[in-house]
């Protein structure tokens, strides 16, 4: 996947995880948090067996890895 594709995945990745787990955040933030949520989604996903080859599958598994970064990040910083 290019590098233009894969920020832009990345942001609208970040934004979607950024509206499930109702976090307010800018792009920078959101193209950051997507990036490393499919990081973080593609080890998850590769784990329990699945295969993300395509723009659909990295979009999930970055959003699925961005709401776990939330997740664990509420934890550890809880305000």
């Amino acid at each position: 996947m290019g590098i233009i594709i894969g920020l832009i995945v990345g942001a609208v990745a970040g934004c979607l995880a950024g509206m499930i787990m109702k976090t307010g955040g800018g792009w920078l933030w959101n193209i950051i948090l997507g990036l490393l949520g499919g990081f973080v989604g593609s080890i998850l996903f590769s784990l329990l067996g699945f295969s993300v080859s395509n723009i659909i599958g990295s979009l999930i598994s970055s959003v699925v890895g961005a709401c776990l970064l939330i997740f664990v990040g509420r934890l550890i910083f809880k305000k």
